[in-house]
Protein backbone atom coordinates (compact mmCIF):
# COMPACT_ATOMS: atom_id res chain seq x y z
CA UNK A 1 0.00 0.00 0.00
CA UNK A 2 1.10 3.67 -0.66
CA UNK A 3 0.47 5.24 2.29
CA UNK A 4 1.53 8.52 1.17
CA UNK A 5 -0.45 9.26 -2.39
CA UNK A 6 -3.69 7.94 -0.25
CA UNK A 7 -2.49 10.83 2.47
CA UNK A 8 -1.71 13.21 -0.55
CA UNK A 9 -5.25 12.65 -2.26
CA UNK A 10 -7.17 12.88 0.39
CA UNK A 11 -5.47 16.64 1.15
CA UNK A 12 -5.95 17.94 -2.18
CA UNK A 13 -9.64 16.54 -2.37
CA UNK A 14 -10.25 18.41 1.06
CA UNK A 15 -8.60 21.08 -0.03
CA UNK A 16 -11.30 21.37 -2.88
CA UNK A 17 -14.16 20.82 -0.67
CA UNK A 18 -12.79 23.57 1.50
CA UNK A 19 -13.64 26.05 -1.17
CA UNK A 20 -17.19 24.79 -1.38
CA UNK A 21 -19.31 26.83 0.67
CA UNK A 22 -21.41 24.09 2.13
CA UNK A 23 -22.60 23.64 5.45
CA UNK A 24 -20.87 20.23 5.72
CA UNK A 25 -17.27 21.83 4.87
CA UNK A 26 -16.37 21.52 8.92
CA UNK A 27 -16.93 17.75 9.02
CA UNK A 28 -15.43 16.80 5.79
CA UNK A 29 -12.33 18.14 6.98
CA UNK A 30 -12.70 16.52 10.20
CA UNK A 31 -13.00 13.38 8.80
CA UNK A 32 -10.38 13.84 6.07
CA UNK A 33 -8.02 14.72 8.85
CA UNK A 34 -9.17 11.55 11.04
CA UNK A 35 -8.41 9.57 7.64
CA UNK A 36 -5.43 11.03 7.02
CA UNK A 37 -4.36 10.12 10.70
CA UNK A 38 -5.17 6.21 10.14
CA UNK A 39 -3.01 6.50 7.64
CA UNK A 40 -0.59 7.86 9.23
CA UNK A 41 -0.69 5.43 12.49
CA UNK A 42 -0.62 2.75 10.15
CA UNK A 43 2.12 4.31 7.91
CA UNK A 44 4.22 4.85 11.65
CA UNK A 45 3.70 0.74 11.93
CA UNK A 46 5.37 -0.37 9.14
CA UNK A 47 7.83 2.88 8.34
CA UNK A 48 8.74 4.04 12.12
CA UNK A 49 8.31 7.41 13.21
CA UNK A 50 10.69 9.70 11.13
CA UNK A 51 8.17 8.57 8.15
CA UNK A 52 6.23 11.95 9.68
CA UNK A 53 9.31 13.98 8.67
CA UNK A 54 9.45 12.61 5.12
CA UNK A 55 5.83 13.08 4.48
CA UNK A 56 5.80 16.32 5.70
CA UNK A 57 8.87 17.42 3.77
CA UNK A 58 6.95 15.54 0.85
CA UNK A 59 3.54 17.25 1.51
CA UNK A 60 5.00 20.82 1.87
CA UNK A 61 6.77 20.47 -1.16
CA UNK A 62 3.98 19.01 -3.85
CA UNK A 63 1.10 20.80 -2.33
CA UNK A 64 2.45 24.10 -1.37
CA UNK A 65 1.21 24.16 1.76
CA UNK A 66 2.85 23.37 5.04
CA UNK A 67 2.27 20.33 6.44
CA UNK A 68 4.21 20.51 9.32
CA UNK A 69 5.12 17.45 11.56
CA UNK A 70 3.61 18.78 14.51
CA UNK A 71 0.33 18.72 12.56
CA UNK A 72 0.47 15.75 11.18
CA UNK A 73 0.93 14.41 14.93
CA UNK A 74 -1.94 15.74 15.61
CA UNK A 75 -4.15 14.09 12.72
CA UNK A 76 -2.63 11.47 13.95
CA UNK A 77 -3.33 11.61 17.79
CA UNK A 78 -6.71 12.97 16.09
CA UNK A 79 -7.58 9.84 14.74
CA UNK A 80 -6.55 8.13 18.16
CA UNK A 81 -8.65 10.14 20.33
CA UNK A 82 -11.71 9.67 17.76
CA UNK A 83 -11.52 5.87 18.98
CA UNK A 84 -11.82 5.88 22.05
CA UNK A 85 -15.39 8.94 21.67
CA UNK A 86 -16.90 10.29 19.03
CA UNK A 87 -15.66 13.14 17.36
CA UNK A 88 -17.82 16.18 18.10
CA UNK A 89 -18.35 18.23 14.45
CA UNK A 90 -19.41 21.09 16.20
CA UNK A 91 -15.58 21.79 16.82
CA UNK A 92 -13.49 22.93 14.40
CA UNK A 93 -9.79 21.72 13.43
CA UNK A 94 -8.78 24.71 15.56
CA UNK A 95 -10.73 23.56 18.00
CA UNK A 96 -9.41 20.73 18.21
CA UNK A 97 -5.44 21.72 17.81
CA UNK A 98 -6.31 23.31 21.40
CA UNK A 99 -7.37 20.54 22.75
CA UNK A 100 -4.90 17.47 21.58
CA UNK A 101 -2.27 18.76 23.31
CA UNK A 102 -4.11 17.93 26.82
CA UNK A 103 -3.39 14.55 28.23
CA UNK A 104 -5.88 14.17 30.39
CA UNK A 105 -9.22 12.70 28.98
CA UNK A 106 -11.40 14.06 31.64
CA UNK A 107 -9.79 16.90 31.20
CA UNK A 108 -10.14 17.23 27.72
CA UNK A 109 -13.58 16.05 27.95
CA UNK A 110 -14.63 19.27 29.49
CA UNK A 111 -13.80 21.31 27.31
CA UNK A 112 -15.14 19.59 24.86
CA UNK A 113 -18.45 20.04 26.60
CA UNK A 114 -17.56 23.64 27.51
CA UNK A 115 -17.16 24.07 23.68
CA UNK A 116 -20.18 22.41 22.68
CA UNK A 117 -22.39 24.03 25.32
CA UNK A 118 -21.01 27.51 25.66
CA UNK A 119 -20.44 27.97 21.97
CA UNK A 120 -16.47 28.82 22.36
CA UNK A 121 -14.91 30.11 20.04
CA UNK A 122 -11.07 29.09 19.35
CA UNK A 123 -10.06 32.66 21.23
CA UNK A 124 -12.56 31.36 24.10
CA UNK A 125 -11.36 27.84 24.44
CA UNK A 126 -7.73 28.57 24.50
CA UNK A 127 -8.40 31.69 27.27
CA UNK A 128 -9.85 28.90 29.53
CA UNK A 129 -6.97 26.37 29.20
CA UNK A 130 -4.57 28.86 29.83
CA UNK A 131 -6.66 30.09 33.31
CA UNK A 132 -6.75 26.01 34.14
CA UNK A 133 -10.50 26.70 34.18
CA UNK A 134 -10.79 22.43 34.91
CA UNK A 135 -7.87 22.23 37.18
CA UNK A 136 -9.91 25.12 39.19
CA UNK A 137 -12.99 22.94 39.75
CA UNK A 138 -13.77 21.59 43.31
CA UNK A 139 -12.45 17.57 43.16
CA UNK A 140 -16.15 16.27 44.30
CA UNK A 141 -16.98 18.47 40.65
CA UNK A 142 -14.60 16.96 38.86
CA UNK A 143 -15.41 12.87 39.70
CA UNK A 144 -18.98 14.04 39.32
CA UNK A 145 -18.50 15.31 35.52
CA UNK A 146 -16.39 11.97 35.01
CA UNK A 147 -19.70 10.01 36.14
CA UNK A 148 -21.59 12.02 34.35
CA UNK A 149 -23.76 13.28 37.44
CA UNK A 150 -25.70 16.25 38.01
CA UNK A 151 -24.15 19.19 39.61
CA UNK A 152 -25.39 21.70 41.93
CA UNK A 153 -24.83 25.84 41.59
CA UNK A 154 -22.13 25.60 43.89
CA UNK A 155 -20.22 22.83 42.75
CA UNK A 156 -19.83 24.93 38.96
CA UNK A 157 -17.56 27.72 40.78
CA UNK A 158 -14.25 27.48 39.92
CA UNK A 159 -11.45 28.59 42.73
CA UNK A 160 -9.50 30.37 42.57
CA UNK A 161 -12.27 33.44 41.41
CA UNK A 162 -9.29 35.47 39.22
CA UNK A 163 -9.95 38.73 39.44
CA UNK A 164 -8.38 41.34 37.23
CA UNK A 165 -6.90 44.28 39.13
CA UNK A 166 -5.51 47.70 37.80
CA UNK A 167 -4.76 48.75 41.37
CA UNK A 168 -1.20 47.54 41.10
CA UNK A 169 -1.59 46.71 44.53
CA UNK A 170 -2.95 43.66 46.60
CA UNK A 171 -4.28 45.70 49.32
CA UNK A 172 -7.66 46.83 48.65
CA UNK A 173 -10.83 47.46 50.29
CA UNK A 174 -13.88 45.81 49.21
CA UNK A 175 -15.12 48.85 47.10
CA UNK A 176 -12.21 48.15 45.14
CA UNK A 177 -12.85 44.67 44.88
CA UNK A 178 -16.88 45.16 43.70
CA UNK A 179 -15.61 47.93 41.10
CA UNK A 180 -12.78 45.37 40.07
CA UNK A 181 -15.53 42.88 39.27
CA UNK A 182 -17.86 45.28 38.06
CA UNK A 183 -15.23 46.25 35.27
CA UNK A 184 -15.29 42.79 34.18
CA UNK A 185 -18.05 41.18 34.97
CA UNK A 186 -19.27 39.28 32.10
CA UNK A 187 -15.83 37.08 32.59
CA UNK A 188 -16.45 37.30 36.58
CA UNK A 189 -19.85 35.36 35.86
CA UNK A 190 -18.35 32.81 33.67
CA UNK A 191 -16.55 32.03 36.23
CA UNK A 192 -19.35 30.92 38.29
CA UNK A 193 -20.59 28.87 35.80
CA UNK A 194 -23.52 29.15 33.43
CA UNK A 195 -26.59 30.76 33.60
CA UNK A 196 -25.78 33.97 35.64
CA UNK A 197 -27.92 37.25 35.43
CA UNK A 198 -26.58 40.47 37.11
CA UNK A 199 -29.29 41.73 39.34
CA UNK A 200 -27.74 44.64 41.12
CA UNK A 201 -24.43 45.62 43.19
CA UNK A 202 -25.37 47.09 46.96
CA UNK A 203 -28.97 45.95 47.05
CA UNK A 204 -31.28 47.48 49.35
CA UNK A 205 -33.04 45.57 51.62
CA UNK A 206 -34.97 46.96 54.07
CA UNK A 207 -34.92 46.34 57.94
CA UNK A 208 -37.60 47.63 60.34
CA UNK A 209 -36.75 51.60 59.94
CA UNK A 210 -33.19 51.69 58.81
CA UNK A 211 -31.66 49.67 55.56
CA UNK A 212 -28.89 47.10 54.89
CA UNK A 213 -27.02 46.53 51.53
CA UNK A 214 -26.41 43.23 49.84
CA UNK A 215 -23.09 43.45 47.77
CA UNK A 216 -24.34 42.07 44.96
CA UNK A 217 -27.33 40.31 43.90
CA UNK A 218 -27.70 38.30 41.15
CA UNK A 219 -30.02 35.30 39.69
CA UNK A 220 -29.02 32.25 37.91
CA UNK A 221 -31.72 30.85 34.84
CA UNK A 222 -30.42 27.42 34.75
CA UNK A 223 -30.63 26.70 38.16
CA UNK A 224 -34.01 29.04 38.41
CA UNK A 225 -32.61 30.58 42.02
CA UNK A 226 -31.77 34.28 43.00
CA UNK A 227 -27.69 34.50 44.56
CA UNK A 228 -26.73 36.61 47.02
CA UNK A 229 -23.12 37.45 46.64
CA UNK A 230 -20.93 38.52 49.64
CA UNK A 231 -17.04 40.30 48.82
CA UNK A 232 -14.72 40.26 51.91
CA UNK A 233 -10.87 40.72 51.39
CA UNK A 234 -10.22 39.22 54.60
CA UNK A 235 -10.37 35.47 55.88
CA UNK A 236 -13.92 33.68 56.08
CA UNK A 237 -15.16 34.49 59.40
CA UNK A 238 -18.05 33.12 60.85
CA UNK A 239 -20.19 36.53 61.10
CA UNK A 240 -19.78 36.24 57.12
CA UNK A 241 -21.60 33.20 56.71
CA UNK A 242 -24.46 34.44 59.67
CA UNK A 243 -25.03 37.58 57.72
CA UNK A 244 -24.73 35.78 54.04
CA UNK A 245 -27.53 33.17 56.02
CA UNK A 246 -29.47 36.23 56.70
CA UNK A 247 -29.80 37.97 53.45
CA UNK A 248 -30.79 34.95 51.31
CA UNK A 249 -33.15 34.38 54.06
CA UNK A 250 -34.81 37.82 53.62
CA UNK A 251 -34.54 37.29 49.95
CA UNK A 252 -36.39 34.35 50.26
CA UNK A 253 -39.30 35.35 51.93
CA UNK A 254 -39.57 39.01 50.82
CA UNK A 255 -38.22 38.30 47.05
CA UNK A 256 -38.53 35.30 45.84
CA UNK A 257 -41.58 33.33 44.20
CA UNK A 258 -43.32 29.99 44.64
CA UNK A 259 -41.80 29.02 41.39
CA UNK A 260 -37.98 29.32 42.50
CA UNK A 261 -35.57 27.31 44.26
CA UNK A 262 -33.80 28.59 47.62
CA UNK A 263 -31.61 31.14 47.29
CA UNK A 264 -27.58 30.57 47.19
CA UNK A 265 -25.01 32.78 48.58
CA UNK A 266 -21.52 32.83 47.51
CA UNK A 267 -19.10 34.41 49.83
CA UNK A 268 -15.89 35.30 48.12
CA UNK A 269 -13.15 36.01 50.38
CA UNK A 270 -8.92 36.56 50.50
CA UNK A 271 -8.71 33.35 52.00
CA UNK A 272 -10.16 30.32 53.61
CA UNK A 273 -11.06 29.24 57.07
CA UNK A 274 -11.32 25.44 57.65
CA UNK A 275 -12.41 25.45 60.91
CA UNK A 276 -15.24 27.70 59.97
CA UNK A 277 -16.75 26.05 57.02
CA UNK A 278 -16.57 23.12 59.09
CA UNK A 279 -18.34 24.15 61.60
CA UNK A 280 -20.46 26.21 60.02
CA UNK A 281 -21.21 24.58 56.92
CA UNK A 282 -24.47 24.88 54.56
CA UNK A 283 -24.67 22.95 51.32
CA UNK A 284 -26.38 25.97 49.76
CA UNK A 285 -23.35 28.42 50.63
CA UNK A 286 -20.37 28.73 48.71
CA UNK A 287 -17.29 30.40 50.27
CA UNK A 288 -14.43 30.93 47.67
CA UNK A 289 -10.68 32.53 47.28
CA UNK A 290 -10.73 35.35 45.25
CA UNK A 291 -6.81 36.03 43.18
CA UNK A 292 -5.77 39.39 41.51
CA UNK A 293 -3.77 39.48 38.30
Amino acid sequence: MNYYNDIKEKLIKNEVYANVKDYSKNRHTLNTYYEVGRILSEAGKHYGEGIIKEYSNKLTKELNKKYSTTTLKYMRQFYMLGKSQPVADQLTWSHYQELLPIKDDNERSYYINRCINNNLSKRDLRKIIRENEYERLPKITKEKLKNKEKLTLIENIKEPIIIKNNNLTNNISEYVLKEAILDDLDNFLKQLGDGYCYIENEYKIRLGDRYNYIDMLLFNIKYNCYVVLELKVTELKKEHISQTKFYMNYIDKNIKNITHDKTKGIIIVKENNNYVIKYLHDQNIKTVKYELI
